[in-house]
């Protein structure tokens, strides 16, 4: 039923404004002139004056023309850098940046999708519950928007955020909790050519603490990361202070708890054996989720993908997303598959037919709950 012209036109218009992170107002506000015209009605919130964006999260509703389940669509506005001046292109179905740029299809194809299914809903006088809508801002890095949305504004218990890179099809019921660790190892200046000795390197501490860590693929459920370590100074001067930004990962609380304990533990006992102190900060960056396999929510993605052809699967992922924090905040969701691939590159790109089906099964999920 979807307008398959239409939805790739409003894409490719959607990704050619630009909308870094906490610089999303000019999308925001087109968004908004669009949804009004749908026959949605429309509230910012004051999420940006919290975190530093020029805008707030958008709360779209659209009233019910039957007594059907209240839900909820989510997408986020931000996109990635480089994200400024995105040109598309289409080759063989498949739609890309020039090569200079993401492509934006994180997260606008799920923005794109929805909007496509309410209109084509309004279009054709399909029954439906109450929808409401959340495009949120600052999702990347740090799921910010969805922490400071006007919760207070929804009345939805059942949300889909359209914001994973699988095919349409694709169910994410479980995602991580993250912890963010930062150190900062102190040690003691010196010549480095006339005393060292008299030293304490900042920079051998952190070297070890690093060094006896278990990073990147823990294990099934775990990862954990050494993003950033900067400190130092002139090769004559033994580094007084070196400090690293980190992250932790699990499926699991308790898995996430052990590991961060672990590096933590490594920092302090490198600290210790080299006589010098580290200070270690640990920020709980976002909860896990898990949605079980046999909740109603995944039964009906199920039978909206059959409905249309897809073949339904569900899965778990190491990334977060806002489902992260809606579940957090007592609306069970999951994240589908919308085919985004390779984002937060340069190579980023998405096939047509996929932000086709996404459209479409975003509309079956709402005659589902008609």
């Amino acid at each position: 039923m979807i307008n398959e012209k239409r939805v790739l036109d409003r894409f490719l218009e959607y990704i050619q404004i630009d909308s870094p992170t906490k610089d999303e107002r000019k999308f925001a506000d087109f968004l908004m002139k669009e949804m009004e015209k749908i026959g949605i009605e429309v509230y910012m919130d004051n999420a940006g004056e919290k975190v530093g964006s020029n805008s707030g999260n958008l709360i779209g509703k659209l009233k019910g023309n039957t007594d059907g389940e209240t839900i909820l669509f989510s997408a986020h506005m931000d996109t990635v850098s480089p994200g400024v001046g995105i040109k598309p292109q289409i080759r063989d179905g498949v739609i890309y940046s020039d090569g200079t740029t993401v492509l934006g299809g994180d997260d606008k194809a799920g923005i794109a999708a929805i909007l496509e299914a309410i209109e084509t809903i309004k279009e054709k006088d399909i029954p439906h519950g109450d929808i409401e809508i959340v495009f949120s801002i600052f999702e990347e890095g740090g799921l910010y928007g969805a922490k400071n949305l006007d919760y207070s504004k929804l009345d939805a218990k059942l949300g889909f955020v359209l914001d994973s890179g699988g095919d349409p099809g694709q169910i994410v019921v479980q995602g991580p909790a993250q912890n963010k660790i930062n150190a900062k190892f102190i040690g003691k200046e010196a010549h480095a050519g006339v005393a060292p000795e008299n030293g304490i390197s900042a920079i051998q501490i952190a070297s070890e603490a690093i060094s006896n860590m278990n990073l990147l693929r823990v294990d099934e459920e775990t990862t954990a990361n050494i993003g950033l370590i900067n400190g130092g100074g002139p090769t004559n001067i033994v580094a007084k202070e070196v400090i690293f930004e980190a992250e932790a990962r699990s499926l699991k609380d308790e898995k996430l708890k052990e590991q961060t304990d672990h590096m933590v533990k490594c920092c302090e006992e490198a600290a210790k054996k080299f006589g010098g102190e580290v200070e270690v900060e640990v920020i709980n960056a976002y909860g896990a989720f898990n949605v079980d396999e046999n909740h109603d929510i995944v039964n009906k993605v199920k039978a909206a993908c059959t409905n249309i052809g897809l073949e339904p699967y569900t899965s778990t992922t190491g990334g977060g997303s806002d489902t992260n924090i809606l579940n957090i905040n007592g609306i069970t969701a999951v994240n589908l598959g919308i085919g985004e691939k390779k984002p937060h590159t340069l190579e980023e790109h998405l096939h047509i037919k996929d932000l086709e089906n996404a459209a479409r099964l975003a509309l079956e999920i709402i005659k589902e709950y008609a």
